[in-house]
């Protein structure tokens, strides 16, 4: 996996800017550090740093390839699972290839179906093609926004990067946070609109879109999306049918020329990805190893709850067992995981969802010492109904994001001379918009529809968020994670499974559970759905209280010129109490909303924001 960048100006010689694309590509280290690259040409830029996973010696990037006078170039951040035969059918076509990386089949791609390339990948992806002879960039992100892609228009420049802190390395951007950027921070965040950068001029090219780019024109294109179709299919077939589908999808993501793992939480998804993987381990005559995450003293401090109803480390040990696994069980100290929130807030270039982040970033550091390649269960819960809000009338029915119901608390953390901002009207305003995009059968029953728009919200708003989270906090570690739930042919069946069959025995992932019947143990399939671990010890919200108090008693502190300081002391000197709703999501209660604004405060100092409001 990696990161690339670019600058492209149809009007200007971006010869001499061969300083300024060093200092954007250098942003990208960690997520490539094992080699880098620049193409430089008149008018187009490109950079590029690499973390070699396949074909250490045929992958080098900005890869070049000719064909009928014609030079195409690419910058390509991704993996991608139907490699082998999209290689058998342009071979086929009568191309040729010089190596066997998956760049060279996604530029082979391109030149021979143009655009219409995105038809064919099945894969995580985020990358610009130069087509020298057309004098056209194409910058595309993959179907459901694993892999990330920013840009901004600068006059006549296009800028552009796989991180807001590359953009930012070019002299033509600011870090400005306007009005705009502050509601949706206090509205949607630690979530961001669909194609926001938050920051003013910074934009992100949305879920399976791409942008076409030519002298006379700048084209933004959505190239997939779920559709509605009838499911014709029982409970037996079902179950069947997406058994077959899972097993295939989690195999396509075991290549590799460097070491692999699985993320091992004792649940359901990560239990059955690393069932399959050890499978296929064990067939090639080699022993999986798995990891899972803990917390000092939790086993002391953790009580159930209807988010987290038990904790992980008996099925944890009941599953590496199962599978016969190498196992690590990372314990992280409370301390680490405040220091790391400063960490986390970098790696995303926003502030994030606090320990939740920072958790992860420590987690995959602690991996990477072993390996490259991790393979994770992320996207299951909202394919297949995992969370309280597919199960729960009131949630159900919730006119607005269910993960986020109590919106309009919000805003007394604000100070007086921003509670103007309309917090609740952005939420209403991208929450009715999403539901104008979501596709319906003409016979739907009243359940169907509903359910069919919550899974559509999910998909393209809550599962983004967790993807960010996990690309941002993994390859800030030089660690490819990857995601086998987000193969987009289990999207678009899951999206179409009626709610009778996929909430199968009235249960949340009913036919998640039947079809992985026999991959994991009866244990793992009647467990009750529990969220990624926090840790539970009263020393972190102390941890986290104190870094905030001392914050906000410095005058300087960026943070103070947005809000209500009595209310957020209030928050501080309760440990989180007096904000009882969760912020965001399940695990964003008060200890995890005061690190939020720890966060809020790091960015706002680190990347020396200006307001414009």
């Amino acid at each position: 996996m990696c990161g690339l960048c670019g600058w492209l100006d149809f009007k200007r010689s971006l010869v001499g800017e061969i300083n300024t694309l060093k200092n954007m590509t250098n942003t990208l280290s960690l997520r490539g550090p094992d080699s880098h690259g620049y193409y430089i040409d008149n008018n187009i830029l490109l950079g590029h740093r690499r973390l070699v996973v396949v074909d250490p010696e045929g992958g080098s990037q900005p890869m070049i390839k000719l064909k009928n006078n014609n030079k195409y170039v690419i910058a390509y951040n991704g993996e991608l699972y139907n490699t082998e035969n999209l290689r058998h059918q342009l071979i086929n076509y009568g191309y040729t290839f010089d190596a066997y990386s998956d760049t060279e089949v996604l530029l082979t791609s391109y030149i021979h179906w143009g655009i219409n390339c995105l038809d064919h990948i099945n894969g995580i992806f985020a990358f610009a093609i130069w087509d020298n002879n057309n004098q056209s960039l194409l910058l595309a992100r993959d179907q459901l926004g694993v892999k990330p892609l920013f840009y901004s228009k600068k006059s006549s420049s296009i800028i552009f990067g796989s991180e807001i802190k590359t953009l930012l390395a070019n002299p033509l951007v600011d870090a400005v946070l306007d009005e705009k950027g502050l509601t949706e921070l206090f509205s949607l965040g630690p979530a961001t609109a669909l194609g926001s950068g938050v920051l003013k001029d910074i934009e992100e090219i949305p879920p399976a879109n791409y942008c076409y780019i030519t002298k006379d024109s700048f084209v933004q294109k959505e190239y997939w999306k779920v559709t509605a179709e009838e499911f014709t299919e029982n409970l037996d077939s079902a179950t069947e049918h997406l058994q077959t589908l899972f097993v295939d999808a989690v195999t396509r993501q075991l290549v590799g020329d460097v070491p692999l793992c699985t993320f091992l939480s004792g649940g359901l998804d990560s239990s059955a990805i690393s069932a399959i993987a050890s499978r296929d381990f064990k067939n090639r005559g080699k022993k999986l190893d798995t990891y899972s995450i803990d917390y000092e003293d939790n086993n002391t401090f953790f009580k159930p709850n209807e988010f987290q109803p038990t904790a992980d480390s008996v099925y944890v040990d009941m599953m590496s067992k199962y599978i016969d696994s190498s196992h690590h069980n990372v314990i992280l100290r409370n301390q680490n995981l405040a220091l790391a929130l400063t960490d986390a807030t970098i790696a995303r270039d926003l502030p994030g969802m606090a320990d939740v982040d920072s958790s992860l970033y420590l987690f995959c550091k602690e991996i990477r010492h072993n390996f490259v390649v991790g393979l994770s269960g992320e996207c299951a819960d909202e394919l297949f109904g995992g969370y309280p809000w597919y199960m729960k009338p009131e949630m159900i029915n919730a006119p607005t994001f269910p993960w986020s119901r109590s919106v309009s608390n919000r805003r007394s953390i604000l100070s007086d001379a921003l509670k103007r901002i309309d917090i609740e009207g952005c939420v209403e305003s991208h929450y009715k918009n999403t539901l104008k995009e979501v596709p319906h059968l003409d016979n739907e029953n009243q359940i169907d529809y509903r359910m069919r728009e919550l899974f559509y919200l999910n998909i393209k708003w809550f599962m983004v968020t967790l993807l960010n989270r996990k690309d941002r906090m993994s390859m800030s570690n030089s660690l490819e994670v990857r995601v086998p739930f987000a193969d987009k042919r289990l999207v678009q069946y899951a999206f179409n499974i009626p709610t009778d069959i996929k909430f199968a025995d009235n249960r949340e992932k009913g036919l998640l559970r039947r079809a992985l019947k026999g991959i994991v143990p009866d244990e793992i399939i009647d467990r009750k759905k529990s969220p990624y671990p926090k840790t539970h010890n009263p020393y972190y919200t102390t941890l986290v209280s104190c870094a905030l108090r001392d914050i906000i008693n410095n005058p300087h502190s960026p943070i103070l010129n947005l809000i209500n300081v009595d209310k957020v002391t209030e928050i501080v000197n309760t440990g989180g109490n007096a904000y009882i709703t969760p912020w965001f999501g399940q695990l964003m209660n008060g200890p995890q909303l005061i690190a939020y604004l720890v966060q809020l405060n790091t960015w706002l100092e680190s990347y020396n924001i200006k307001l414009q409001f």
